[in-house]
């Protein structure tokens, strides 16, 4: 951060750093935002200027675009800020970001712990292109405790996958106790933290490697695809860095660019839909038709209280369970006679989302039976008066299906 903006010894509050961080200043003669530098060929007045460059930011020659360029560089430097990390690696999407780590720790005869929440495009990675590597994943219950995670890692066990809460079914998982039984083992722990941005700060609780789909809360907006890569210690940043390097991950640096833009309104936007998500899932909680709400926030909910120990805050994105009377088909009816709430696997965005899960996800480790049909919400920036009446309309619905299915028996 500029020296202009921060005074000797003062710690500023989230909405401020975001606001400043990974720019010029304040006292600069210019725009308030960086321009975007697109190119691919980095020039050096002479020969010595090149060499010179080795040193200069991660002690690597600047040679090529795809080293990155001061958009990356700054966007970089704004998720350390959220992370607590020390260095930061941008990919393409947020999958790149779960697959660079990954390949940089795992070689074949490894063995990979994958909790069974994990989000489905990591455990298909995990069972194609790790298998064709010769490393071996074992799916775990992601509810695990500190014994029982040390007795699932074997001597050739490398990485421990952690993503709390898990996609979809939300179980929260006790990362600080995962990662003492992983390290006194000598295993990494990685950890997808894309729901916890800013609320979750994972190097404080043993946390290796961390993970965020950029996609989600940091845009905003729901347009653009970014990754990020956070580590605390030089080794890992060597062994990121190299990966990252070696496979061609890019990321364009117009993206970059509305990343921290979009970043500037994210304290606002996280603070504004962790409210109107937590006043939704209670009006969802208060239903007659709901067997149960997933919403780690949610006095009662499962993993609440690992929820309240580690974590500062929530975002908008939960889990409702209807009771098992109502069948996956009147889910689908509830979800199709929303106006408001659109049908899309990603969130993080302004705008709501409501998704079926029941028989979209699938589990090896666990039942994967919440006890009975769900649907996964993401609550936007729209008034949440809008929201409940529109739900409701939605539940009418659920109910007609229940009754006309009923009726034809």
């Amino acid at each position: 951060m500029p020296d202009d903006v921060r005074p000797r010894g003062a710690r500023h509050g989230f909405r401020t750093r975001m606001s400043h961080a990974g720019r010029a200043g304040t006292k600069v003669h210019g725009f308030v935002n960086p321009p975007v530098h697109r190119g691919s060929t980095v020039l050096y007045p002479r020969v010595a200027d090149r060499i010179a460059s080795a040193t200069k930011r991660y002690d690597q020659a600047l040679t090529y675009g795809t080293q990155g360029g001061p958009n990356h560089h700054a966007l970089e430097d704004v998720i350390c800020e959220i992370e607590g990390g020390a260095r930061c690696q941008i990919v393409g999407t947020g999958l790149a970001a779960v697959t660079v780590p990954l390949l940089a720790y795992l070689s074949a005869g490894d063995h990979l712990l994958l909790p069974d929440s994990v989000y489905g495009p990591a455990r298909a990675f995990a069972e194609t292109q790790l298998t064709r590597m010769g490393v071996e994943t074992t799916f775990y219950d992601p509810t695990v405790d500190e014994a029982g995670m040390a007795a699932l890692i074997r001597p050739n066990t490398r990485v421990v996958y952690t993503e709390s809460p898990g996609s979809h079914s939300f179980e929260m998982q006790d990362i600080p106790a995962i990662a003492r039984a992983a390290h006194a083992k000598g295993a990494k722990v990685l950890m997808d933290n894309t729901w916890g941005i800013h609320h979750f700060q994972p190097f404080r609780h043993g946390v290796d490697v961390s993970i965020q789909a950029l996609t989600k809360y940091v845009v905003g907006h729901s347009d653009v695809l970014l990754g990020s890569i956070t580590v605390a210690t030089s080794e890992d940043w060597t062994a990121i860095r190299s990966t990252a390097l070696a496979h061609g991950h890019y990321a364009s640096p117009d993206d970059c660019w509305l990343a921290l833009r979009g970043v500037r309104t994210m304290p606002v936007r996280l603070a504004a839909q962790q409210d109107a998500g937590l006043e939704v899932a209670r009006w969802f909680a208060g239903r007659p038709e709901v067997l149960g709400v997933r919403h780690p926030a949610l006095p009662g909910a499962p993993g609440h209280e690992l929820w309240k120990r580690d974590f500062s805050g929530a975002c908008s994105l939960f889990g409702v369970v209807f009771r098992p009377d109502y069948s996956v088909e009147a889910t689908h009816a509830f979800v199709d006679a929303l106006t408001l709430f659109g049908i899309g696997a990603s969130w993080g965005g302004y705008e709501s989302l409501a998704l079926p899960t029941t028989g979209f996800i699938r589990r090896t480790a666990t039942s994967g039976d919440l006890g009975g049909p769900a649907v996964r919400i993401h609550v936007g920036l729209e008034d949440v008066s809008d929201l409940i009446a529109d739900l409701e309309h939605g539940m009418a619905a659920l109910t007609a299906h229940r009754d006309e299915a009923e009726a034809s028996k």
